[in-house]
């Protein structure tokens, strides 16, 4: 909270989201800080109030429709961003990665590959690496239940970031539990639900 207070003193842009619209996450010290805020398609009128002081964004189109309070204004303005889709933004993600190799800190990754296995379950199978992600079960449940393998999806479902879900989403590939990404980016799943505690 101090980082916003100094930052709005400085004139330091500053943006904060979040997922999940509650009083205890969107605090009143939290709304003063942020004089200017913007509220996609949620799900009920509380929600609204919470991010806005008032009611309307629960009425939203989604894809892009929201509405932004702005200082000086006294109701929300009602405007249309671009709809960027999962395709769009793996594209792009994947053209960043091509275009240079990462360079790590020493200090920070040098205990990265050390980890071990977590316990010799059915879908890590134990290993060393990035398995060893204590969301990489979770992650391939996901995937199955719902048949989609992006990572957009993946990252939206477990509330990490885009290369973490990457990486999960190599694993499973590395695995066999889903395919290579084709020309047009998707991927197929492999197995069935039961096929992986067998």
């Amino acid at each position: 909270m101090r980082l916003a207070q100094k930052a709005r003193a400085a004139g330091i842009h500053m943006v904060l989201a979040t997922q999940r619209p509650s009083v205890d996450i969107v605090t009143p010290l939290i709304k003063t800080n942020i004089v200017a805020r913007i509220c996609f398609q949620v799900s009920s009128r509380f929600d609204s109030q919470v991010v806005l002081d008032e009611p309307g964004a629960q009425d939203l189109l989604g894809h892009g429709d929201m509405l932004m309070k702005v200082p000086g204004s006294n109701s929300p303005l009602r405007v249309q961003s671009c709809m960027v889709t999962d395709r769009e933004v793996e594209d792009i993600a994947n053209q960043l990665k091509s275009m240079a190799a990462p360079e790590y800190i020493d200090g920070v990754t040098e205990n990265a590959e050390s980890t071990e296995g977590a316990d010799g379950s059915v879908l890590n199978g134990g290993r060393a690496g990035r398995e060893a992600d204590p969301l990489y079960d979770r992650a391939v449940q996901i995937v199955l239940e719902s048949k989609r393998a992006t990572t957009s999806f993946v990252q939206r479902r477990l509330q990490i970031g885009y290369n973490r879900a990457a990486n999960l989403l190599e694993t499973m590939e590395e695995a066999g539990i889903i395919s290579k990404p084709n020309p047009a980016g998707k991927r197929e799943i492999l197995v069935r639900d039961g096929e992986l505690f067998q």
